[in-house]
């Protein structure tokens, strides 16, 4: 990286897809969960280099649909819901975006995605925010 690159000081964040959520369906042997199915859009995509991302098994938000959460070291981590996996993959994408370029994660709040605005979950400061 050159000293151009935006991402050259920049730490890696954790995008955490809860690959488990049903979204309140019920499902049949062999039926992908929603979950499942976001989780596999989103590891399809070019994600920034210093996005790591992960599936795990229930981020237990299951009556808001697809949950998600962005948490990175020195960072507020966001948990956000009721998102779609057909409809919600380039509103994940650029809150991505912008979360990796907020030094602290705090995006300001017009500057999210609408969807963000209206589901996010929780916010959670850092864990180094009170070990001072």
């Amino acid at each position: 990286m050159d000293s151009k690159d935006p991402q050259k000081h920049q730490k890696p964040i954790e995008l955490l897809v809860c690959n488990t959520c049903r979204k309140g369906l019920e499902l049949r042997d062999g039926d992908k969960r929603p979950g499942e199915i976001l989780f596999e859009a989103l590891t399809a995509v070019d994600l920034p280099k210093l996005v790591q991302i992960h599936g795990v098994n229930c981020i237990s938000n299951c009556s808001q649909g697809c949950t998600i959460v962005l948490r990175g070291e020195g960072r507020w981590s966001y948990v956000y819901g009721n998102l779609d996996p057909e409809e919600h993959v380039e509103i994940i994408l650029d809150g991505v975006n912008k979360y990796l370029n907020a030094a602290d994660g705090l995006v300001p709040w017009r500057e999210r995605p609408e969807h963000f605005r209206k589901n996010c979950i929780a916010r959670i400061p850092p864990l180094e925010a009170y070990h001072d």
